[in-house]
């Protein structure tokens, strides 16, 4: 799975949609697409909104672990 996958996996599997996370990350749901399918790259900032917002580590949104890990019990 690579790093995009991810991001479009945990979103859903929380039953949110692309515009759901656009309005948190301040941005349109035309972006969040772009980000999903790799046709660009997400800054850190955004990443770092999205682990906190799902409750999981960056390395595993990332893609670089395949075990969610949370970040607060």
């Amino acid at each position: 799975m690579n790093k995009y996958q991810r991001l479009r996996d945990v979103r859903e599997d929380r039953n949110l949609s692309q515009k759901d996370i656009a309005k948190l990350l301040n941005t349109t749901q035309q972006q969040i697409c772009r980000y999903e399918t790799g046709q660009q790259m997400m800054g850190i900032d955004r990443y770092i909104i999205l682990a906190k917002y799902y409750n999981v580590s960056l390395d595993y949104l990332a893609g670089i672990v395949d075990s969610p890990r949370k970040l607060i019990d």
